[in-house]
């Protein structure tokens, strides 16, 4: 491309992530003109760097590891096992490949225009695009959805590198295993990655600001979640901070201050994941009039995904937390759906999350803190796996999972499980609580045998003073 041309559309997209795509499709089948145009590649951060390749390797390093430790107690025997790296790394590559190739797919059959390079405002009605090859293009919009995702928050001394300091992406991209590694912050994506390499046998220390790991989630699966990894041979480190960083040709040392005072940790590398914020920079927001708060760096938008110019919406990890694929999905078709003209809005009374460690730790609904501020008289009760048949027969007993309920009512107010598979039925317990079910509610529903989601029904029955498959014992106000 040379020189500088213009078209127009209808509806211009900017960024092919999950709130991106799904938005340009979901415009495309309503009859819009639809440009959607994404720098990088189709997917966004969650296809392409996050969600589906971190979860590829997990997938083989639980393969892996189970072989290992538990094979021969079941009968499963390998003389010589090996992880070849390199070998599962171009597997996750044609996973992600596939995948990326489906969402093209998708676009062109939604008629979805799609341009490789970068747009910036220049006005309420126009944005500047510039293509890969150094051409321009000015493009008129009647409306725009921007979904440029977030980036990773970069802390002054601890900039990666690319070697001894790397990122996320660079650990995806690992054909050789690290000697040692630190981890600097005991979140989502640093508990999943820490936990991956060391199944495959990394010495690991994960390194966490606040009292516990994964901040913000129920304190009871975070408790879980550090035994696991302990028993793993992590060595976890909650309540320190991090304070210098030294590299040098054999590694890292990091000094940090905890609980028991200053302590310096050495690792061949350090994997930083500190926290993400939104991706507004450089999008000429002012020229176009959208407000942003100067604090946190998101837009103010509205229960359209409206930002404060009204035919200008933002979706996904750009707009407001929390940053979750599944949450720019439903953004991303409600924009989509209110620049067509129809009477959408984003409204919900549960916002599920899952972290793909072992157990797996699936959540929703209100935690009891949160329901006791909010004035609940609340009980909550904990279902074992080890009391499930599914769990024994999957050589996973481990777990539990838990149940919050308003005592004057009867509502449900929260679910969360760690335990096998939770993630995939996790949805269940959200829909119960869009639904406003009672706890009886769900003890009647029929869930089938032998599956893990049997502890949801088992839990609540538990609640009720009717378990089925554990000793009836008095459950007072506390759960105890």
């Amino acid at each position: 491309m040379a020189g500088t041309y213009a078209r127009s559309t209808q509806l211009l997209v900017i960024g092919g992530g999950p709130g991106g795509y799904v938005a340009a499709i979901r415009a495309g089948q309503l009859g819009l003109k639809v440009l959607l145009v994404e720098k990088d590649e189709l997917g966004g951060e969650c296809l392409n760097r996050g969600c589906i390749p971190s979860k590829a390797l997990i997938h083989a390093s639980h393969l892996y590891h189970a072989v290992r430790t538990e094979g021969a107690e079941i009968g499963v025997k390998a003389a010589d096992l090996q992880i070849d790296l390199p070998s599962t790394i171009r597997w996750k590559d044609g996973v992600v490949a596939k995948e990326r190739d489906g969402v093209a797919g998708l676009l062109k059959a939604a008629g979805v225009s799609v341009l490789k390079g970068e747009a910036r405002f220049t006005g309420p009605r126009s944005a500047d695009f510039a293509a890969p090859d150094g051409g321009h293009e000015r493009i008129d919009f009647e409306q725009a959805i921007v979904a440029t995702g977030s980036v990773p928050v970069v802390l002054k001394g601890f900039e990666p590198d690319g070697g001894t300091v790397i990122t996320s992406t660079d650990i995806l991209q690992l054909t050789v295993l690290p000697k040692s590694l630190l981890v600097l912050g005991g979140g989502v994506s640093g508990c999943e990655l820490g936990e991956y390499l060391a199944r495959l046998g990394v010495p690991v220390t994960i390194v966490e600001l606040l009292p516990q790991l994964l901040p913000g989630l129920d304190a009871d699966l975070s408790r879980e979640l550090t035994g696991t990894l302990e028993r793993l041979g992590v060595t976890v480190r909650v309540g320190t901070r991090a304070q210098t960083l030294t590299r040098d040709a054999g590694g890292v040392s990091l000094t940090v201050e905890g609980p028991k005072g200053p302590e310096v940790l050495k690792a061949e590398k350090l994997f930083v994941t500190v926290g993400k914020r939104p991706a507004t920079r450089d999008l000429g927001l002012e020229e176009a009039g959208v407000m942003i708060d100067p604090k946190t760096g998101f837009p103010a938008v509205d229960d359209q995904m409206r930002s404060n110019v009204a035919h200008i919406f933002f979706v996904g990890d750009v707009a407001r937390p929390p940053m979750l694929a599944h949450k720019a999905y439903r953004e991303g078709t409600v924009a989509a759906e209110v620049a067509a003209g129809l009477p959408t809005r984003f409204q919900f009374q549960a916002m599920p999350g899952v972290v793909f460690t072992t157990p797996e730790l699936a959540s929703v609904g209100l935690t009891r803190e949160e329901a006791e501020r909010q004035g609940h008289p609340v009980r909550e009760v904990r279902f074992p796996f080890a009391a499930l048949g599914r769990a024994h027969a999957s050589h996973a007993t481990g777990g539990w999972g838990k149940i919050l309920g308003d005592t004057t009512s009867g509502l449900l107010l929260g679910v969360h499980v760690a335990g096998g598979a939770s993630g995939e039925f996790i949805a269940e317990a959200a829909h119960a609580l869009e639904m406003g079910s009672t706890v009886r509610d769900l003890a009647l529903t029929i869930h089938p045998h032998p599956t893990y989601s049997e502890v949801l029904q088992e839990a609540a029955l538990l609640w009720l003073g009717e378990p089925m498959h554990v000793a009836r014992r008095r459950v007072d106000a506390g759960g105890r």
